[in-house]
């Protein structure tokens, strides 16, 4: 697929790093030369410099016969007006654009047909938000990801030692589960990956991938960890975009206090939420922390804009005795040192933004993409189509379908029953099924699978 990524900003280059290892044709648009240099020296793409909304540099990149545009420069005027060039001079079929401004995204009608030529938005503050909201609903999980609107959740928690099942096989797991079923689609063990069988024993501190129905979720939890106390305080540091709309959506379930450092974003935040305790300074002091009665804090969540502000208030607060801490950290590096230390949960916008971009890149119906372990690893959501005689799935049971090394069916879903995959289980026409990936380098494969022959046309 030729794909023209505008931006070679944290996001830029993420996107291009997934596409590029997939044989895609990727052309790089930015005004920065140094970055420009530094993805070319690492990656198989072209790149121009120039800016990204004029349409001769837009000529330059390949526009008149690119299939996708994604347009994720750090300016939303920019993006906007590219996909509109895009669309009026080249009739790209494909747009996509970053829009941060929650401004934009209160008017929907601007694109719509006869607005805007935009076909997917994408809100990283918008999706960190509800990436924190289903960790908060769940305590103690490192990651929740929501298929088939809902129906089904993939959790990542840490077995700990004294869980009901840790030094039990993994067969055990359903005997426990009274009318449901769970599937463990992955297990990580010193960061390297483990396919889980039958036989399989759960160690403590192992990194668990589970699928189950949404109500089931919490009984799987409790089985592999000790179980933990709801959470009923909170508190954000930054009121920021992200720390503003967590507050908003959580200040009547939970008593929330946001610590933001600039006087006029304080008072302005502290206007805008009815329920929400707003303090105007530095989270990372420690004095205003223990005024706060940090060490009853259940959970601590850094969300400013500075990853190196984030990580030592974060740590300070675990220090003082909160109970659970986050922290927003952008740079890919920061997330793996942190995760092995004092941090409990490090929230990466980029592999929330890129698994939303990678859901329109995916050929073969897939409908949900989510990047996980930094982008190693995917879940996927493909629907079935045609029949036994034009698809390599349909009518066939999970131990007959070819799937690629490291690729596991976790869960299918029919219209709205939520059925966990056998090997003697049956794919029937326009099933949703959830595919865990070790090895995202095999989506290809994948994609072939779901993609349907000649034959059905």
């Amino acid at each position: 697929m030729k794909i023209i990524i505008l931006g070679a900003g944290q996001v830029g280059t993420s996107v291009a790093a997934n596409l590029a290892s997939e044989a895609n044709d990727i052309t790089v648009v930015d005004q920065d030369s140094e970055l420009l240099q530094a993805l070319q020296d690492k990656l198989d793409l072209r790149t121009l410099k120039g800016y990204a909304a004029h349409p001769d540099v837009l000529e330059q990149a390949g526009c008149d016969d690119a299939e996708m545009i994604i347009a994720v420069t750090n300016n939303d005027e920019t993006n906007m007006v590219a996909c509109q060039v895009a669309w009026t001079l080249f009739h790209t079929p494909r747009k996509i654009a970053r829009v941060r401004a929650l401004e934009y995204h209160r008017h929907p009608a601007l694109f719509n047909q006869g607005g805007l030529p935009i076909d997917v938005l994408i809100s990283p503050e918008q999706l960190v938000t509800e990436y924190i909201q289903r960790l908060l609903d769940y305590p103690g999980a490192l990651q929740v990801l929501d298929f088939a609107g809902g129906l089904v959740q993939l959790v990542g928690l840490r077995a700990y030692e004294g869980g009901p099942l840790v030094g039990h096989q993994l067969r055990e797991l359903n005997q426990h589960l009274h009318g449901g079923e769970a599937r463990v689609a992955a297990i990580y063990r010193g960061g390297k990956a483990i396919h889980p069988t039958g036989d399989t024993v759960i160690r403590p501190d192992d990194e668990v991938f589970f699928i189950a129905a949404a109500q089931n979720i919490q009984a799987v939890m409790a089985e592999l960890r000790r179980e933990e106390r709801p959470y009923r305080r909170l508190i954000f540091a930054g009121g920021g975009n992200i720390g503003r709309r967590l507050a908003a959506r959580l200040e009547n379930r939970f008593r929330v206090k946001i610590i933001e450092r600039d006087p006029e974003r304080a008072r302005s935040v502290a206007e805008e939420l009815r329920n929400t305790i707003v303090l105007q300074g530095d989270a990372a002091d420690e004095d205003l922390l223990l005024e706060e009665n940090i060490e009853d804090t259940d959970v601590f969540c850094a969300v400013t804009n500075d990853d190196e502000a984030n990580i030592l208030s974060a740590m300070l607060a675990k220090r003082l005795g909160a109970r659970k801490v986050m922290a927003l950290i952008n740079r890919a590096s920061y997330v793996d040192l942190v995760e092995a230390g004092t941090i409990d949960v490090a929230i990466s916008p980029q592999q929330a933004t890129i698994g939303t971009l990678l859901t329109h890149v995916r050929r073969g119906d897939v409908v949900m993409v989510h990047s996980l372990r930094r982008g190693a690893a995917e879940a996927i959501e493909a629907i079935a189509h045609g029949d036994s005689e034009s698809s390599n799935v349909v009518g066939r049971r999970v131990e007959e379908i070819r799937l690629p090394k490291g690729t596991s069916i976790g869960a299918i879903v029919r219209g709205e029953e939520v059925i966990i995959a056998h090997h003697d289980t049956v794919i029937e026409p326009e099933d949703h099924v959830i595919l865990f990936l070790v090895d995202k380098r095999r989506i290809g494969e994948v994609e072939k699978l779901f993609q349907v022959g000649i034959t059905f046309l």
